[in-house]
């Protein structure tokens, strides 16, 4: 029986053809999560990209980090102390500001944990504390996992880019729903990571090709 500590990919590799199959095509794994940011800053990050193309995202983003020169990105007490009109013309709508500065607040008083302590805790937990933060859900708390904290058993079923990845990879006619999506999943564990990032790279090929 194949050891679920091994290396993700030859795990999956053996659980699942398709999977063997769409590894075998995009090539190793390579994820490389940012440690360095802390909660606050990864959460603003995901705030701001929530329903949004990733350039659209950036730009504001580039925008919003140059209301604080000398900043690479603003501490809490600094956002809560600049004017909501000048962050809304950075390209923030109302209800992201709104979002952004209940985030500081929220990390001012330790709602938000340190990235020292964060890393203590179990992605159940984190999700739970972390959705008390307004605008923050399930799926904004999911990609900190990912993409900070590398944790590797995270399947962000409401992710429409992984169902899409799902139904490419595994030629069906139909989205799955995320419910079928993480029924699917239990044969990947521990890690479901890994799986998500190959299915992230099957939709990633599909929109290139269609350029």
């Amino acid at each position: 029986m194949q050891d679920k500590t091994s290396d993700p990919t030859d795990y999956l590799s053996s659980v699942d053809p398709v999977m063997r199959r769409l590894i075998e095509e995009v090539g190793p794994f390579s994820l490389k999560p940012k440690g360095r940011r802390s909660p606050f800053e990864s959460l603003a990050r995901a705030i701001a990209y929530q329903q949004l193309h990733d350039k659209a995202a950036e730009s504001i983003l580039k925008r919003f980090i140059a209301l604080f020169p000398g900043r690479r990105f603003p501490r809490p007490d600094e956002l809560l102390a600049i004017r909501m009109r000048s962050v809304r013309k950075t390209g923030f709508s109302r209800p992201k500001i709104l979002a952004l500065r209940d985030l500081a607040a929220k990390t001012l008083d330790g709602t938000v944990p340190t990235n020292r302590m964060i890393r203590q805790w179990a992605d159940e937990a984190i999700i739970e504390r972390l959705s008390e933060v307004r605008g923050i859900g399930r799926w904004t708390v999911e990609m900190l996992l990912i993409f900070q904290l590398g944790r590797p058993d995270v399947l962000p079923v409401d992710d429409f880019g992984l169902r899409n990845g799902f139904r490419l990879a595994y030629r069906r006619p139909t989205m799955p729903t995320p419910k079928q999506l993480l029924q699917y999943g239990e044969r990947w564990k521990p890690h479901r990571t890994a799986a998500a990032w190959y299915l992230w790279r099957a939709a990633d090929r599909e929109r290139q090709a269609n350029k």
